[in-house]
């Protein structure tokens, strides 16, 4: 397999994982500082989902950072196999649980009028932008895993 940036075992693949793994736990951090984040389904899916990216991303970030030490290669194709799926699986839910949570964001405080309390709003709103972000890191990480997998 070919060793180009992003794949296991390398700075950026453990940058990505890194992102990935900060993302997800500011977006539970921002959502889980709110009073009443639990009377929306979408807002605790979305921490649900953002938990699931926090252990997966930052389990491979270990796994990178210990390859990273022992110089040691991760291009196995059984294990880049797994961490192909393990991406999607994670980037599904991801893209899924920050879709549901920005449009009941959308509707509730901004078409709605319904965001009379004004810090609590940023953080949802907070909550979900940090939620996108950590979507398109993994998205990113998931292409980077197929794209060796297929060259493998």
């Amino acid at each position: 397999m070919k060793n180009f940036p992003g794949t296991p075992g390398t700075w950026t693949g453990l940058f990505l994982r890194m992102a990935q793994c900060l993302f997800a736990a500011g977006s539970i951090a921002s959502m889980a500082t709110t009073t009443s984040f639990f009377n929306y389904t979408a807002f605790c899916y979305l921490i649900a989902s953002m938990g699931l990216q926090v252990i997966w991303s930052c389990g491979l970030a270990l796994m990178d950072a210990y390859s990273l030490l022992r110089k040691k290669v991760l291009h196995n194709s059984v294990l880049v196999s797994l961490f192909l799926v393990g991406d999607w699986v994670t980037a599904t839910l991801s893209l899924a649980a920050s879709s549901s949570s920005a449009g009941i964001t959308v509707l509730y405080f901004g078409d709605l009028g319904v965001c009379g309390l004004g810090e609590e709003c940023t953080r949802y709103q907070m909550a979900v932008a940090l939620a996108f972000l950590g979507w398109i890191s993994i998205a990113i990480s998931s292409l980077i895993m197929f794209w060796l997998l297929a060259a493998g």
